[in-house]
């Protein structure tokens, strides 16, 4: 069988590399590639577009293109930021500074009590917030009150006190898991502290 290229217009071969590049990011399994792949199509399209004169086409890829480009900005940030908390070794909860606003709080100020159900989780910007069913004290760049979000009894095991004057930034039930579930380093941070916290309570009470 024989088959004569010469009458073939260039520009479709534009075109069926697009619609592969497209059908083969509906096979992945992981964001980057697919997005890659979806850049890939864009251009292609785009390209195929403007040369056919196919303006709903054009027009659609170009809205399509930089969302693609921004959205794989976002998982490579992501990756970066994972990879540094991996490398250093810091819990970072910075993140929760911009999800709520600064609360100034006196000396003896209460945050919750022993019991009561969980309704925020505070990051620690300044001064010292005690647990005096725990004995401890936590400070600058901590967070308090996150353990009784992964409780069946959903209920705060300790009270939490401002042992001076504090500022604190506290973030909702649904804005703490938005968190942690979007951002992997952020992710990290809470697994590794509640994990260390749980690991002192034991030792505490085998003691």
């Amino acid at each position: 069988m024989n088959f004569d290229l010469q009458g073939i217009d260039p520009i479709e071969f534009v075109g069926w590399a697009a619609s592969l590049a497209t059908i083969a990011s509906y096979g992945m399994k992981t964001m980057i590639p697919l997005r890659i792949l979806a850049i890939s199509s864009s251009l292609l399209f785009l390209s195929y577009g403007l040369a056919k004169q196919v303006w709903p086409m054009v027009f659609m890829e170009t809205v399509l293109l930089p969302f693609n480009i921004w959205r794989l900005a976002e998982i490579l940030v992501l990756r970066r930021r994972l990879q540094r908390a991996r490398d250093t070794g810091r819990d970072d909860f910075s993140a929760l500074k911009s999800t709520a606003p600064a609360l100034r709080l006196a000396p003896g100020q209460e945050l919750f009590a022993k019991g009561d159900p969980p309704d925020k989780v505070y990051l620690i910007a300044s001064g010292e917030v005690a647990l005096p069913e725990l004995g401890l004290r936590l400070g600058p760049g901590d967070i308090v009150g996150e353990m009784a979000f992964f409780t069946e009894a959903a209920r705060r095991s300790s009270g939490a006190v401002c042992a001076t004057p504090c500022i604190v930034h506290g973030v909702n039930e649904d804005g703490f898991l938005k968190l942690y579930f979007q951002d992997p380093g952020f992710g990290l941070a809470v697994m590794r502290t509640v994990t260390r916290r749980i690991a002192a309570n034991a030792a505490a009470v085998s003691a």
